[in-house]
């Protein structure tokens, strides 16, 4: 094995450093704390391959993706919890788990010891998210090696073979293609020479896409003027049927807004028999009307994410007119962006979101 002349020697040293003091931790660790000792060792085998990698060939970058296959774990995501005896899981691993285990009315437990899992249980360990962002990790578009922690940005912003779209694309172009091939494209792109009529018809196009979405926000600020106005922040505790097959539903405490009082429900997948076998989770909702009205109530409502989550939900305006004979809404979709949101709300203890209710006067 050769070595790379000049500055790699202090670069070499310091990773043989690192990776010695990490090993000697390991082994130091290891009896009183598996977890902390795992962090250690990942450390040791990060700074083993970039050593590999600055000292050898091009072909000793492939170390990086052999630490990768060895260690075993699922680096899609920098966050890694651990149990109390110390095994690892990633954040959506650890989610989807604390999930499961509320949909199947059982207590979480860690994969492999079985031990109780929950977010006051178990923490982050930092040593190994260290040691994985500085795990080598290829690139998507020119199959290049990078430190974890650099990907992202490489990916966004440098690399030549990222895909990119023309610059005309406002006016219709629909190329697509690596980003060292868009100053050709663009030199001989069509679109800057099309006539008005042509791009009139394009942007007509581009413009229907974008009215719903208008749409959406004119009916947000014109709500806003109504005269009557509320809300309030909800919490949606989780409960269980009676069914011989139990289900889980989530229902808030009775809450007052517009001097009325209400109550939220909300169920998985439908009241799906076995959400839990299902990869994609959604929520549903439903606002019941429980004290008595002398005329119907009109009322426009939404819900949206509490102040403290960090769920994310579109909002959708939903419209329903309350009487005494038809006191509750159909279910609604809650509009979660996709299913790992809502494990995160399931893997939560409560669900907390705002409501608004506008009361429409005619």
């Amino acid at each position: 094995m050769a070595l790379r002349p000049g500055g790699e020697w202090s670069s070499a040293l310091s990773h043989l450093a690192l990776g010695a003091v990490s090993l000697h931790a390991a082994l130091s660790t290891a009896q009183a704390n598996r977890g902390a000792a795992a962090g250690f060792l990942l450390q040791a085998l990060a700074a083993a391959t970039m050593l590999a990698s600055g000292l050898g060939t091009d072909e000793d970058c492939l170390a990086g993706a052999w630490v990768a296959t060895v260690i075993g774990l699922p680096l899609l995501a920098f966050d890694f919890h651990w149990c109390t005896n110390g095994h690892l899981m990633c954040a959506g691993c650890f989610i989807h788990l604390l999930a499961d285990a509320r949909l199947k009315e059982e207590q979480a437990t860690c994969p492999n010891c079985r031990c109780e899992i929950s977010k006051s249980l178990c923490c982050r360990n930092l040593a190994v998210e260290k040691a994985v962002s500085e795990l080598p990790s290829e690139c998507g578009f020119c199959l290049c090696q990078f430190p974890r922690s650099i990907l992202e940005r490489h990916q966004k912003e440098e690399c030549q073979d990222r895909v990119t779209q023309c610059k005309y694309k406002r006016i219709g172009c629909p190329w697509h293609g690596p980003f060292h091939e868009l100053t050709v494209h663009e030199a001989a792109c069509a679109h800057p020479t099309k006539t008005g009529n042509e791009l009139m018809e394009i942007l007509d196009e581009m413009d229907q896409s974008h009215r719903k979405e208008m749409q959406l926000y004119n009916s947000i600020f014109s709500l806003l003027s109504f005269e009557k106005i509320g809300y309030t922040e909800v919490q949606f505790r989780p409960y269980r049927t009676d069914d011989f097959i139990t289900r889980l539903y989530y229902e808030t405490p009775r809450f007052t807004v517009l001097n009325q009082t209400w109550v939220l429900k909300a169920r998985v997948n439908d009241s799906e028999r076995n959400p839990n076998l299902s990869c994609k989770r959604t929520l549903s909702f439903q606002l019941l009307l429980k004290s008595k009205v002398t005329a119907p109530l009109e009322c426009s409502f939404l819900l949206l994410k509490g102040p403290y989550d960090d769920v994310k939900i579109s909002p959708v305006i939903y419209h329903f007119v309350f009487t005494n004979e038809s006191n509750e809404t159909d279910y609604v979709p809650l509009p979660i962006v996709d299913s790992v949101e809502c494990n995160k709300l399931l893997a939560a203890k409560n669900i907390n979101l705002r409501l608004f209710l506008f009361q429409i006067q005619k």
